[in-house]
């Protein structure tokens, strides 16, 4: 299959010398998932800027211009902080390109777009959120269930690189459940663009099949309409007529024969007397009998239908022979080169394939059968069940590793994505509940005693660190584990850790240490763990919890004041804190009586002076 895709690019318009797009082809054994694909590319590099994430079987017509340009925006103003967005169409609950697998409920701060909960929906009867999404700075949150998964993400090139830090992501929905889940740790965030007047669907079974078509048919895809050609194929051509009917060159349609609405005809097709055709799509080079009814049918490429046949609602593939006198009933399937018929009736959700049913292979059940030279043999192995595919019938009904009489009572949906046997609850809404409870018990904000074992352990980590030599990469790790072992916030990370990093001086060297030793013993801590509190303070409220705890320990130690102004600039120069976030603490107002006296301190003065002057000439350079 990858070497017809590649054929078929190859050959495509989109290859010609002519195209203004440069088309490199990726293809390996070894990928099983969209997670192995995304960590070579990290590993080749081969992307270094943006890129747009897109699976293979979406069709749109979304303009995503403003969307790009509002990645780029957040990216710039938040450091990178952002490495996706999302893009949603606004559809709701019931809408014909909602496919059960992908339904979603989302939460998202409607003032920036972030993305806080993201939970598929199919089949669940509860939803839990964790308390984590209505509490810190989202002031406003929209629980939404109108949109559509368009399955179109924008991506910073962090995304492959955070796909081979972690293995376990095999999917996109790994990747958002991972970020959402660690976004505290990592200081990755997940945004959201809504397209409303625009189309994207994804077509991952039949029945999103059908209504794609339809709405392509129907022209809400475009200019992605039959008559534009945009494959460009020779014989792509066709004219469109009123009530949306799309004929090809050299077609012939038999004396009655009504063709309502809806209708493509492809190239060459040959439709008998008195036929009824309705909502249907037929490819190039099928001959179509008299008196035939097709009503909501989708019929490939060179398929002879026999007359007084009638299909509604199936798919017919190609290569196939339905003889006269046969009915399919919804959401029947004839898979490549089969035979049905004469004078059958298919029960509905009938599949009709070239594969025995009891072969154990990995192959799709639509791959082309054309290619396999042993069709005689399989006919000797089992014969073709006449009570089943008919007198002059070739083919075998097919049935999923699911519908084996053992497991027919648990199934619960088909190859069309419908919903068999609804259950009262499924497995998979115990496990999301589970999930979404256990997040929900984490966010609940640590007792006291939790928050005291958890500093002190801090402390242990980075005594033995400083004994050890440990790197930061690893205390990091430990402090991680140490986060959700005793339920601690971010807040309480950053706060309880620069906390532990300032009284270690103390510890060291007694109370009685003086200003100088207390700020030269210090700043040589803070140079050693830079990077550890870089991993951490990254938001704007991540340098002010920080400084909060700097202006609660020096208001406590008076006598260690004049070393603040060391500490300050330390953490400047080593960018852990930026200086609009210095300026901002410096000017507040709501201040205890020791506070304004520490702001008022001469070295604290000197210090944010220079900050203003340099600030200062930074904008003059500018201008």
């Amino acid at each position: 299959m990858a070497q017809k895709i590649k054929d078929h690019i190859q050959k495509s318009k989109w290859n010609r010398p002519t195209s203004p797009n440069t088309i490199h082809i990726i293809s390996s054994e070894s990928y099983r998932s969209l997670g192995d694909v995304l960590r070579d590319v990290d590993a080749k590099s081969l992307v270094r800027s943006d890129f747009i994430l897109i699976y293979g079987d979406v069709v749109s017509n979304i303009n995503v211009t403003k969307a790009l340009e509002e990645h780029k925006a957040r990216r710039k103003l938040e450091k990178n902080v952002s490495v996706m967005t999302m893009i949603f169409k606004q559809a709701p609950p019931g809408h014909r390109t909602r496919c059960q697998e992908d339904d979603v409920i989302t939460a998202v701060n409607s003032k920036t777009g972030r993305l806080l909960h993201y939970q598929k929906a199919s089949r669940l009867k509860k939803f839990r959120f964790p308390m984590h999404v209505f509490n810190g700075s989202n002031d406003e949150i929209e629980i939404r269930h109108d949109l559509l998964d368009c399955h179109i993400s924008i991506c910073s090139p962090q995304v492959a690189e955070l796909f081979t830090d972690n293995f376990d992501y095999q999917t996109r929905d790994d990747f958002v459940r991972g970020i959402l889940v660690n976004e505290e740790i990592l200081g990755n965030q997940i945004h959201m663009h809504v397209a409303t007047d625009e189309y994207g669907a994804r077509v991952t079974n039949l029945l999103t099949y059908e209504a794609v078509c339809s709405d392509v048919v129907r022209r809400w895809v475009y200019p992605l309409t039959p008559e534009m050609n945009f494959p460009d194929d020779d014989k792509g051509f066709c004219v469109h007529l009123r009530h949306n009917v799309y004929r090809g060159s050299e077609v012939s349609l038999g004396q009655g024969s009504v063709l309502e609405e809806n209708v493509v005809i492809g190239r060459g097709t040959i439709i008998g007397k008195n036929c009824f055709i309705s909502n249907t799509t037929i490819g190039h080079n099928c001959v179509i009998g008299d008196n035939v009814k097709l009503d909501q049918a989708h019929i490939w490429n060179d398929v002879t239908v026999g007359f007084e046949v009638e299909i509604c609602r199936s798919v017919v593939c190609s290569n196939v022979g339905v003889k006269p006198g046969v009915k399919l009933n919804p959401h029947c399937v004839l898979a490549f080169n089969v035979i049905v018929g004469p004078n059958l009736s298919l029960p509905e959700g009938s599949v009709v394939s070239m594969h025995l049913p009891d072969e154990e292979e990995d192959d799709d059940e639509f791959s082309d059968d054309a290619d396999v030279n042993h069709e005689p043999l399989k006919a000797k192995v089992k014969g073709y069940n006449p009570a089943e595919v008919g007198s002059e019938g070739v083919g075998y009904i097919w049935k999923g590793r699911a519908m084996q009489e053992d497991e027919e009572d648990d199934i619960t949906h088909d190859m069309w994505g419908l919903s068999l046997k609804p259950q009262s609850r499924s497995e998979s809404e115990s496990e999301m509940s589970l999930c979404s409870q256990e997040e929900e018990n984490r966010s609940i904000s640590p007792q006291l005693d939790d928050a005291k074992v958890f500093q002190n352990e801090v402390l242990g980590t980075l005594q033995r660190g400083l004994e050890e030599n440990i790197s930061c990469d690893h205390l990091v790790l430990e402090i991680n584990s140490l986060k959700y072992a005793y339920n601690i916030s971010m807040k309480d990370v950053i706060q309880l850790t620069t906390k532990v990093v300032l009284e270690m001086p103390l510890q060291q060297h007694g109370p009685d240490i003086s200003s100088t030793q207390y700020g030269n013993s210090l700043i040589s801590l803070l140079k050693k763990w830079s990077q550890v509190f870089k991993n951490y303070i990254k938001r704007g409220i991540d340098h002010q919890n920080c400084l909060a705890v700097v202006e609660e320990f020096f208001t406590e130690h008076e006598a260690l004041w004049p070393s603040l102004v060391k500490v300050l600039m330390t953490l400047y120069q080593l960018e852990v804190l930026a200086e609009e976030a210095v300026l901002h603490w410096f000017s507040q107002t709501t201040l205890t009586d020791k506070a304004k006296r520490l702001r008022k301190h001469q070295g604290v003065q000197r210090f944010i002076k220079w900050l203003k002057e340099a600030e200062e000439e930074s904008s003059g350079k500018e201008d």
